[in-house]
């Protein structure tokens, strides 16, 4: 084995001026008023890598063009699909109404693991919330589903953009979609 080199990596990538021509997953990514502005650069990267279908930015969540989220992003604020919303209630209501369910990462009563995601919940729209208060009860109200992530320390909760990685990725393999998306 060996490390394939940069340029080797590279051409295997997509292209942007052919993204268009992939099929995206059907995961919608909403952020319910995210404080880290680098916390919002890695949850771009990592949509990139997911391909996923769309990301909201919402409530006091900073939004590109910003030059932090760019050093974290590293361009992928051009290559994801992205709106911002000062009301998160807006996008999920009209997410609603496109038939996309809402599922929250949060530790709620309903303890529903992420690996139990099944492909037929899809499209399907993860929100993750606030590095202190989590997702707002408002919006766990509207919500359909709720996923977390088993904390088998002493912690409770992840990094807000490491527990968005972690689900993303396990949503994107129940979908098997690597096959397309690739």
């Amino acid at each position: 084995m060996r490390k394939l080199t940069h340029s080797e990596i590279e051409a295997n990538r997509k292209k942007p001026d052919e993204i268009s021509n992939y099929v995206r997953n059907p995961v919608y990514v909403l952020c319910d008023n995210i404080r880290s502005i680098f916390n919002v650069g890695a949850i771009f990267r990592t949509s990139d890598a997911a391909f996923i279908e769309k990301l909201y930015l919402t409530g006091f969540t900073p939004y590109p063009p910003r030059k932090e989220i760019e050093k974290v992003a590293l361009g992928a604020t051009e290559t994801v699909p992205w709106e911002y919303y000062k009301d998160p209630i807006e996008i999920i209501l009209k997410l609603k109404k496109n038939n996309i369910k809402i599922a929250v990462l949060e530790i709620t009563d309903d303890q529903n693991w992420i690996w139990n995601v099944k492909a037929d919940q899809f499209p399907i729209c993860l929100v993750v919330g606030n590095e202190i208060n989590g997702v707002s009860k408002e919006i766990i109200d509207l919500a359909d589903l709720s996923f977390e992530i088993p904390m088998l320390g002493m912690k409770q909760s992840l990094n807000v953009s490491v527990a968005y990685g972690i689900a993303v990725y396990e949503m994107v393999r129940e979908l098997k979609y690597t096959d397309i998306a690739l």
